[in-house]
């Protein structure tokens, strides 16, 4: 099986530079930086070479974001430290840009087709001490030919579903040799414990979800939709996916039975679907705005739907109620969950459905903690809604909880991190 991947790949390696040129008309690719990906002479290798390199591998945003504060605390325990990272994606290079700014010591590119060839060449020429793949980012070539190089090699916040977990057992042996090759295997959930266990995975660790580690600022907003929140009854939902409008609309609903001026106000992950759900308030007769970034909250609108990116943190601060999406509907049942940390830091009471398997581990923490809340059905989460709108208070534990957590999570994390190294530094 890795003999016929690697013929494989090198045989569409010409249709993948073509695809990857074609993606760059649909604004899919870095239009600078592309080459980095199809041709060894655009690795753009940049080091010191005293210095210890250490690759992080994370093929998007949410993977980026979530070991930059394990980065931040590697710095802070040896000044050695060089940091290489890796992303696929066009929206994580462009947030790589504006969040490693701040390190002296860390540079990103993108990464390259796992081809025989072009691993072989990236390796030798960056030539890191050790590498970090980040989550479900199993790479044949690139952990094989390192294995062969000698580079400690290791999994981090790994994620096998029972999907991935079945294919990867039609190749058994050639699986059993890929998965061998790992020195380490820091497992987000126990379900992948076992799965790694199976797969022949040595120094197997459960240690959380690192996306607990992400802390972001706190701000404490005043601005463009303060004052009718401060007088309204609203509650939120967030980062909420193509059917799931529905099931809010009609929360909103039974809640107007109770509240006469309720506001609900909807985030959709993406928004380019603003217009369908405008069009859907409208088929419900309910009065709606489309909020644009800078817009004010019309008096006697019921229905908000946010229309920009980066500022769900201004209504998570004064939210007290936020039902996070991709969670409700059984189509996400293998893929479902939305980030609820950030609104938890925020004091928010957080509701989901029941489908929240990326998150899943997270939401167990919080919901044993009265911080979230399963709920299945329109009549549970209106229920719920109604106590909270009646008393409207955030929840002053939570900030704390997360806290002690959070400290708790990148303590072990860093311990097994730094013990990996140092082996590795032998």
């Amino acid at each position: 099986m890795i003999f016929l991947y690697r013929i494989l790949t090198i045989a569409l390696y010409p249709f993948l530079i073509l695809l990857i040129y074609f993606r760059i008309f649909l604004n899919k690719e870095d239009k600078k930086r592309f080459k980095e990906k199809i041709f060894s002479s655009k690795f753009n290798v940049k080091k010191n070479e005293k210095n210890f390199l250490i690759w992080f591998h994370a093929a998007s945003i949410g993977e980026l974001k979530s070991i930059l504060p394990i980065i931040e605390e590697l710095n802070k325990k040896n000044l050695d430290y060089e940091f290489l990272i890796t992303t696929v994606t066009l929206s994580s290079g462009n947030l790589a840009n504006e969040k490693l700014r701040k390190f002296k010591n860390v540079c990103h590119r993108y990464f390259p087709l796992d081809t025989e060839f072009l691993i072989k060449k990236f390796l030798k020429s960056w030539k890191p001490k050790a590498i970090f793949l980040v989550e479900s980012e199993i790479w044949p070539n690139l952990i094989l030919n390192a294995k062969k190089l000698n580079i400690p090699i290791a999994i981090i916040n790994a994620r096998i579903t029972n999907r991935s977990f079945k294919k990867w057992t039609v190749f058994s042996k050639a699986s059993q040799k890929i998965f061998n090759s790992f020195d380490l295997a820091l497992v987000s959930n126990t379900e992948t414990e076992e799965y790694l266990k199976k797969l022949n995975v040595k120094n197997i660790f459960y240690t959380g979800n690192i996306k607990i580690l992400e802390k972001p600022k706190i701000i404490l907003n005043k601005n463009f939709a303060d004052k009718i929140l401060e007088k309204k009854r609203f509650w939120l939902a967030a980062s909420t996916h193509e059917g799931e409008e529905k099931f809010c609309l009609k929360t909103h609903i039974q809640l107007k039975e109770n509240f006469k001026d309720i506001i609900t106000i909807i985030a959709p992950r993406h928004i380019n679907r603003v217009k369908k759900i405008s069009n859907l308030c409208e088929k419900l007769k309910l009065n709606t705005q489309i909020l644009q970034k800078e817009d004010s909250i019309n008096s006697g609108k019921e229905i908000i739907i946010v229309n920009s990116f980066g500022i769900l943190s201004r209504f998570f601060s004064h939210s007290t109620s936020v039902l996070m999406g991709k969670s409700i509907l059984k189509k996400f049942r293998d893929v479902g969950g939305q980030n609820p940390l950030e609104a938890a830091r925020y004091g928010c009471k957080i509701y989901h459905g029941p489908y929240v398997y990326n998150f899943s581990e997270i939401y167990e923490i919080l919901n044993k903690n009265n911080i979230s809340k399963l709920i299945n059905t329109i009549e549970e989460l209106s229920y719920n809604l109604k106590i909270d709108l009646n008393d409207f208070k955030k929840n002053e534990k939570s900030l704390s909880f997360l806290d002690v957590l959070e400290k708790s999570t990148m303590d072990t994390i860093i311990g097994k991190i730094e013990f990996f190294l140092n082996n590795a530094n032998k």
